[in-house]
């Protein structure tokens, strides 16, 4: 298939907006959405960005059901390993159902990978919902390991409340 992969511009955060929701109703979550395209657009290409992000995109005439030549993205940041230094972590990989098994979710993780590695990273991140068996196999065939399983590591979260709780020292 005809795709081209490239970073992400301001202009992009309609359509990244639209895949991130279609994103949450495929993993059952859309009511977690709390961004904006707005958010996206100051929190990624502002002077100190927050994620940055790149874009899959196929030609006019292959454009979807619904008329999007902008089919698949992913965002990502760097962080650092307190063990094994500078990684980056994959927020996102997501590719419109149709145009799945294509080569596109591939070439944009090895996409993300690039960037990483040329930034000097030496770990690519990410997670993954348990009952995502095609996720998971995809992952797995990519040379990815279970971090959860294997090492018992497992994903913690502060929000809302609990956080404000927790800066002001309440908790």
């Amino acid at each position: 298939m005809d795709f081209t992969i490239r970073a992400a511009t301001l202009e992009d955060c309609k359509d990244i907006s639209r895949m991130i929701l279609e994103l949450a109703e495929h993993e059952k979550v859309s009511d977690q959405i709390k961004i904006t395209q707005r958010d996206l657009e100051q929190d990624g290409f502002s002077k100190n960005p927050f994620f940055h992000g790149i874009i899959a995109e196929v030609p006019e005439h292959l454009k979807s059901r619904d008329g999007h030549t902008k089919v698949g993205y992913s965002l990502y940041f760097y962080t650092y390993s307190s063990w094994k230094g500078r990684a980056v972590y994959m927020e996102d990989l997501y590719v419109m159902p149709e145009f799945r098994g294509k080569g596109i979710g591939k070439a944009l993780m090895a996409k993300v990978s690039q960037l990483g590695l040329a930034a000097g990273c030496n770990q690519l991140n990410f997670t993954v919902l348990n009952w995502n068996k095609s996720s998971l196999d995809f992952y797995r065939k990519q040379g990815c390991w279970d971090v959860t399983s294997e090492l018992g590591y497992h994903c913690m979260r502060c929000e809302g409340d609990a956080l404000e709780h927790l800066a002001q020292g309440d908790l």
